[in-house]
């Protein structure tokens, strides 16, 4: 199976008073029709930026595209004159925002903004955009779609505009949905809820779904492969169950030591990621997490590692002793953490 998009080698920065920040470090990874696939990483990872690089959302300046190929059905993205990446943008490649309140606009109604993706890229007249627009809310689950097509985003709750803004995305039925952090500020039964429906609109349109998210729990119960992210690098990529089940990389074993499992018994408490996330203007000489890292060596500061397979076809891990950490437990890892809180 060919991928739909194919992302090679991309660095994205931002020039800032404070000095040059490397958001996006040489990040590669190809999804495929059909797939859910999760970027997950803490914030200031490159998460977004990496997401709004493909939209072709980045100002700049202050941003800087400086190298990399996002290849799209054969064609660079970075290189394609700005009104062939709108024309993509939206009904070939869509994005659910974060922050619904910030990304609808408040003085139209929900059925005119949703609507536009109909007018603009199908050539709709209104009564038909406005129509369209109510079976799309209709299909996320809005009640009464033919009076709600006409409120205005303050009308909404945040699950509801959470739900308009999956619908102003799914109009055009793109191949690629890009999605988020879909259920930032959102109670756990709205959560459920939105997730659901995306994964319903995936099967419903055959679309692929890239999810970003720091939710681990909801990466668990929608990815079919994951990409960890740490200081705009990758740290590793697999298939759901082997990121779970078998890590490969010390900060993908801190995320999941840092969570509450209800599959394991007689863990006394949780294990944390010691220290702070690194500067994105100066960061660490050879792997960006070897200050952070139980496990690092003298090799760990003077080299950077390189993303390479570990495991199987396409287990990949960025760090120089991923085949050692096989077998490291929980346990292990909690008792490595307190001898070195003991040395501080």
């Amino acid at each position: 199976m060919e991928p739909l998009l194919i992302v090679e080698d991309l660095h994205t920065g931002f020039h800032t008073d404070g000095g040059y920040v490397q958001a996006v470090d040489g990040i590669s990874y190809e999804i495929y029709p059909g797939e859910t696939f999760a970027i997950v990483g803490e914030s200031g990872s490159g998460k977004s930026v990496s997401a709004l690089t493909i939209m072709g959302l980045i100002n700049v300046p202050p941003g800087e595209i400086k190298a990399g190929r996002i290849e799209w059905k054969g064609r660079d993205l970075l290189t394609l004159p700005e009104d062939e990446r709108r024309a993509i943008r939206g009904k070939e490649i869509a994005m659910i925002f974060q922050d619904p309140m910030t990304s609808l606009n408040p003085v139209h109604t929900i059925g005119r903004q949703i609507g536009e993706m109909s007018r603009t890229h199908e050539g709709a007249n209104k009564r038909q955009a406005r129509q369209k627009a109510v079976e799309l809310l209709d299909l996320v689950g809005i009640p009464q779609p033919d009076i709600r097509v006409d409120n205005y985003p303050h009308e909404f709750s945040g699950g509801m505009r959470q739900r308009a803004m999956i619908a102003m995305a799914i109009a055009c039925k793109p191949s690629l949905l890009i999605a988020d952090e879909p259920t930032t500020a959102l109670d756990v039964t709205v959560q459920a809820q939105v997730l659901e429906v995306i994964h319903d609109i995936r099967d419903e349109i055959d679309s692929a779904v890239m999810l970003i998210t720091h939710d681990l729990g909801v990466v668990a119960g929608m990815a079919d492969r994951v990409m960890v992210m740490y200081a705009g690098r990758q740290a590793e990529l697999g298939t759901a169950d082997e990121v779970f089940y078998e890590p490969r990389h010390p900060y993908t074993l801190g995320l999941l030591a840092s969570l509450p499992r209800v599959d394991e018994t007689g863990v006394e408490r949780l294990v944390p990621i010691i220290g702070h996330p690194p500067s994105l203007i100066n960061k660490p000489s050879g792997c960006v997490f070897h200050p952070r890292c139980p496990f690092a060596q003298e090799i760990c500061s003077s080299e950077v590692p390189e993303l390479r397979v570990v495991e199987g076809d396409a287990h990949m891990s960025a760090c120089h002793y991923a085949e050692t950490l096989r077998d490291v437990s929980r346990s292990d890892l909690a008792a490595t953490v307190e001898e070195l809180e003991e040395l501080a």
